[in-house]
């Protein structure tokens, strides 16, 4: 009897955060109140306050249960330290954006997180963790890019922080594209050719080398015209 009380607590609770889910991507998190959340999960007001203190604390706990494609455990290669870095990049960047091709759910919450949430204080850790999953993304982009300029896989010279950058641009802008848009979302292996042509671009990158700064010229202080007196 225990066993199946405690059952439905949590297949109640799980309603409540599909219930959540679908209505703050529908309605944005400031626009819905608890009871269009209770509404549409079919139970009380109460049976909310019974598993979540706040909306707040609801938001939150909706967010923790997803895994985000940057924070899946395949994506979470760290390049530097394969023998092959910029495989490594390949392999960890194609399997981010086939994460999110195929993970509805986590499209739809990266989508409430960052175009249908005003953040307050109570909500600032999920703000947070998503700052986290994207700046840990980019420091292994970078990683991985010095990795590869050591083993000879790109020419030295090669401006790091700024490829870096551009790569990881690319990942997140077509992420936050299939989630507005996921009839945008294209074909399997398109993923892996939009980061090869990427790659393959950094392979023949011209390197500029910086021109020396030319010598300061003296100038020879103007010669005083003097006025013939009147």
């Amino acid at each position: 009897m225990v066993r199946r009380t405690k059952d439905a607590a949590v297949e109640t609770r799980n309603q409540i955060l599909d219930a959540a889910e679908r209505v703050f991507s529908e309605r944005g998190v400031s626009r819905t109140s608890l009871t269009d959340i209770a509404e549409a999960a079919s139970v009380t007001r109460g049976a909310i306050y019974w598993h979540f203190k706040d909306k707040a604390e609801l938001f939150c706990e909706m967010v923790a249960r997803v895994t985000m494609p940057m924070e899946h455990a395949p994506c979470q290669i760290d390049p530097a330290s394969t023998d092959d870095p910029l495989a490594g990049l390949r392999a960890m960047l194609v399997g981010i954006l086939e994460r999110t091709s195929v993970d509805a759910q986590g499209r739809r919450v990266f989508h409430i997180v960052f175009h249908k949430c005003e953040y307050v204080d109570e909500m600032k850790p999920v703000w947070t963790r998503f700052s986290e999953m994207r700046a840990g993304c980019r420091a292994r982009i970078e990683n991985g890019l010095k990795a590869a300029i050591k083993t000879g896989q790109l020419p030295k010279g090669l401006n790091v922080q700024r490829k870096a950058e551009g790569l990881h641009c690319l990942v997140d802008g077509l992420i936050s594209n299939w989630v507005m848009e996921p009839a945008a979302i294209p074909a399997a292996n398109e993923a892996e050719r939009l980061i090869d042509v990427f790659i393959e671009g950094l392979r023949h990158s011209p390197v500029k080398a910086l021109s020396p700064r030319p010598a300061a010229v003296r100038r020879k202080p103007a010669t005083p015209v003097r006025r013939k007196a009147a």
